[in-house]
């Protein structure tokens, strides 16, 4: 698995398929290659694409105690697209690396060609309440032993032993005092935007969800019936449907957006 030196980090990543940049940021206590096993193999076919995990997670070695917000996530992203020399590129989120999407997206709006944000929205709760119950290291290792497990194959080999029980309560302290982004901060997002939710999603409820589509300029919403948080795997076939016509449709603003606009004959019907 490469690296990368960005803002400080050894920023471990994978990278699959070929064409225009698409950079996938994975959700909390994930990584990359977990979170979007299922996608990749559908997008790599049209993208190349970056899997970078996040600081703390997996490969990319960072103690949470030494410090652990959003905002760091915003600046890793920005380094690590720096870092490859990615000038503008399609951007797709789930869960946390879909706040880290956004939050990027509303400071540096002109670098995105398109941006997918999958199974969140910018309220605070019910995202707080919901990790703080889920996220407690002594009720995963109580109630849920085999997410434990998980955890600990997932990041203790780089992070080191018993790391997933520091990382989760910093993932959640950040929740409750993380700034919120404002209508304006939303409205600066000017690329075209997929939302993505589950209908049954506890952290965010659709409502919230489409809230978030209309604040943004060229917002579209999909609501994934049946679902709850793990939008990404709970219904491939129409996610990944959904997906297609997203970049299909929007292939003529995003070379545009890219510097590079394509002539009557080449834009897609």
């Amino acid at each position: 698995m490469p690296t990368i030196e960005a803002n400080g980090l050894s920023i471990a990543y994978d990278v699959e398929g070929s064409g225009p940049p698409l950079v996938l940021l994975h959700g909390a206590t994930g990584s990359g290659r977990d979170h979007f096993a299922t996608l990749v193999p559908v997008v790599a076919r049209a993208f190349r694409t970056y899997l970078p995990d996040a600081r703390g997670h997996a490969g990319t070695r960072w103690d949470p105690a030494d410090g652990w917000s959003a905002a760091d996530l915003v600046d890793d992203l920005g380094a690590f697209v720096d870092a490859l020399g990615l000038a503008s590129f399609h951007l797709l989120g789930f869960s946390m690396g879909a706040m880290t999407a956004l939050q990027f997206a509303s400071r540096h709006p002109d670098r995105l060609r398109t941006l997918v944000a999958v199974s969140v929205a910018p309220q605070r709760e019910p995202r707080l309440a919901v990790g703080r119950a889920l996220m407690d290291p002594a009720r995963v290792e109580l109630q849920d032993p085999a997410w434990a497990r998980q955890l600990a194959a997932r990041h203790d080999p780089v992070q080191g032993p018993d790391s997933w029980r520091r990382l989760l309560p910093a993932i959640v302290a950040d929740l409750a005092v993380q700034p919120l982004l404002t209508p304006r901060e939303l409205r600066a997002i000017d690329a075209p935007v997929l939302v993505v939710v589950g209908d049954r999603d506890p952290f965010v409820p659709v409502d919230h969800a489409w809230e978030l589509a209309r604040q943004v300029r060229d917002g579209r919403l999909l609501v994934l019936p049946g679902v709850d948080h793990d939008a990404l795997v709970e219904r491939p076939t129409l996610l990944h449907a959904a997906l297609a016509d997203f970049y299909r449709t929007t292939q003529a603003v995003a070379a545009v957006r890219a510097g590079d606009p394509l002539t009557p004959k080449e834009a897609p019907p």
